[in-house]
């Protein structure tokens, strides 16, 4: 009904379509999207083979393809199964790619005054200091402090601070 729509433009966005849809988890209409796309390309193949306007060449295209002996109906076939291969992979990067973003996003917000992430910052403590901030136990934490290296102990205290895991003078800070 729509020849105008025979053409490059809507090949890509079908493709595009095709990554979003299995993206969101919609397989069968993904695959229905995915014939479009492959019969699409086709029509635009025959019309570069013919030197013709893609448009003349979708009932050519319908034609062959149901008349067509089984190594042209074999090839159609292998590349829509191929093609729907290349949408899952691309749309799993994507995905990832996303899940990567929204946790660099979440980390950022976590950011403490001096650019520390409180959680990689509580993983890396010493398990006594990390039992501390996790009861938010302060004499425990002063007690803990008292018995371990003086360097080490200001070491951790500092990345403590800059992560926000601990404020000095909090109630003078209110």
């Amino acid at each position: 009904e729509h020849t105008e729509l025979a053409c490059e433009d809507t090949a890509n966005y079908l493709v595009v379509w095709c990554i979003n849809l299995e993206m969101e988890e919609k397989h069968d209409l993904m695959d229905h999207v995915a014939h479009q796309t492959i019969c699409m390309q086709f029509i635009l193949e025959l019309a570069k083979q013919l030197e013709r306007d893609p448009r003349s060449c979708i009932s050519s295209f319908f034609h062959r393809i149901q008349m067509a002996e089984a190594e042209y109906k074999k090839a159609f076939t292998d590349e829509l199964e191929a093609f729907k291969d290349r949408v899952r992979k691309r749309a799993e990067q994507k995905m990832e790619a996303l899940i990567k973003e929204a946790e660099e996003e979440e980390r950022q917000k976590r950011l403490g005054p001096g650019g520390l992430d409180p959680l990689e910052v509580l993983e890396t403590l010493p398990e006594e200091l990390k039992a501390c901030f996790e009861s938010q136990d302060i004499e425990l934490l002063q007690t803990t402090i008292a018995k371990m290296d003086q360097e080490e102990a200001a070491h951790h205290m500092k990345r403590c601070v800059e992560s926000g895991l601990w404020v000095p003078d909090a109630k003078n800070a209110k």
